[in-house]
């Protein structure tokens, strides 16, 4: 696989006549963490879906873990790609158990259905969501989760397969400044892990990328409008293109932001 977990050439995905995605190119090796950023519409949410094998391009190439993702060692694939957003999310029945839920990602389920599972799976279950600071949550019900916690839950579920590539859809989304910084902090130090997978997290804001991150791939209408390290890639030539306006990128050594000029 050469260190490359993740590769796209010229994928193309249209819906009708519109392309959500036009010709794009990307490769992740496994020690990289990607930021993707773009505008509402830009193409981000089908980035990701076709990169958990989720959903098979109209023409191009993708390569998953050194794999076609599609055929019978599809299923298996996709459990090797922790994937967690809203795509993940609405699809969990408000009943479901906390600690259920995250249990049996470790088999590629998404719930309990009659299937066994031991004490290490429970031990590292309740040990995934203590690390995402939800611990106390395992025996709630989902559907009374509040979203920031709902975000985090689904986080410890997409890491509990021990997956090589790790995709998150604006896990920072709807949370308020406390709730957010805190989980950039615990995605920061995720991000520092050298025995972490490979990650990849979707955001509209510079200022939710956690520390740690070190590429960039910036999108509009379906293209790739800048991909690189982030010291080279995110400047304000490129995000100005990428969302339409004059914008100013400052760092600080540790966190990005950014405002009209």
């Amino acid at each position: 696989m050469n260190g490359q977990v993740l590769r796209m050439s010229g994928v193309t995905v249209r819906r009708g006549e519109a392309e959500l995605l036009r010709e794009v190119d990307w490769t992740v090796e496994e020690d990289e963490r990607w930021a993707v950023l773009g505008p509402n519409g830009a193409g981000k949410t089908t980035l990701l879906s076709v990169a958990a094998a989720q959903l098979a391009p109209d023409s191009g190439t993708v390569g998953v873990l050194g794999e076609p993702p599609a055929g019978a060692g599809a299923t298996e694939l996709r459990s090797m790609v922790g994937f967690a957003g809203s795509a993940v999310a609405n699809r969990i029945p408000d009943s479901m158990a906390v600690l259920d839920l995250v249990i049996s990602a470790a088999y590629g389920y998404l719930g309990r259905f009659g299937e066994e599972y031991g004490t290490v799976d429970y031990g590292r279950g309740r040990a995934l969501l203590a690390r995402w600071g939800v611990g106390r949550l395992a025996d709630r019900r989902f559907g009374t989760l509040s979203e920031g916690e709902r975000k985090r839950v689904l986080i410890a579920r997409a890491l509990m397969a021990d997956p090589e590539l790790l995709l998150l859809d604006e896990p920072a989304a709807g949370l308020d400044l406390g709730g957010r910084e805190d989980l950039l902090g615990r995605l920061g130090v995720l991000a520092d892990d050298l025995d972490a997978p490979a990650l990849v997290i979707v955001s509209h804001h510079v200022e939710e990328i956690p520390p740690g991150f070190t590429h960039v791939l910036m999108m509009r209408d379906g293209a790739v409008t800048a991909a690189g390290p982030m010291e080279y890639a995110m400047t304000g030539e490129n995000l100005s293109e990428t969302f339409g306006l004059p914008l100013k990128v400052e760092h600080d050594g540790q966190r990005w932001s950014a405002r009209a000029v």
